[in-house]
């Protein structure tokens, strides 16, 4: 299973033609159609409401919401709980709910992530549709990486039957609390498409 988040590292990849199923973020679809869109902004799931690409029934969005957007799925719930701010899930966005979502369903043990750029550039916000409607401005703050890294870092502990591969090319490295996990690494742009291929 591919998941695709909106770093700009993922501009260039042709999504559609990787065949694999797909689980994407937000305003993926103004681009690309996918089988799976997650979006934790009420803005963003009336944009996908208005979209062709994607029916209601494959549009998941958080549960405190599920009577604003009738025939829209709930995104997983977190498997534990804990009082610490991070751990709430009005603090986890569409990217990690999508690798949540994506390893709770995909039949595959190995899942490719896409556009998951975890630091901004140059002190700005990295994503590929700033400046556009229902996103911040290009000249905005990065958003603080810790949040991304350990909410993935989670999910990789708790499904450690899956295999997670991380793809860019923007020169990230391994964050400290991934280094002792033994079922993700980090790969090149380059490869994603053979690595599909070959586990498809």
């Amino acid at each position: 299973m591919l998941v695709i988040g909106n770093g700009e590292s993922r501009k260039g990849v042709n999504i559609d033609d990787l065949p694999i199923e797909k689980v994407g973020c937000n305003a993926i679809i103004r681009d690309y159609t996918v089988h799976h869109l997650v979006c934790c902004d009420k803005k963003m799931v009336v944009e996908a409401l208005d979209n062709k690409r994607i029916s209601n029934q494959n549009i998941y969005t958080r549960s405190d919401w599920k009577n604003l957007f009738p025939g829209v799925k709930n995104v997983p719930e977190l498997w534990y709980e804990s009082d610490e701010r991070i751990d709430q899930p009005w603090h986890w966005g569409s990217g990690d709910y999508a690798v949540l979502l994506a390893s709770e369903i995909s039949k595959s043990k190995q899942l490719h992530l896409v556009g998951f750029d975890l630091f901004g550039t140059e002190g700005k916000v990295n994503n590929l549709y700033k400046d556009t409607k229902n996103y911040v401005k290009a000249d905005s703050h990065q958003v603080d990486p810790s949040y991304w890294i350990y909410h993935l870092a989670k999910i990789f502990e708790h499904f450690t039957d899956k295999e997670y591969i991380v793809y860019s090319d923007y020169g990230i490295k391994t964050p400290e609390s991934w280094k002792s996990l033994q079922n993700v690494r980090l790969d090149s742009l380059d490869n994603l498409k053979t690595n599909v291929e070959n586990n498809h």
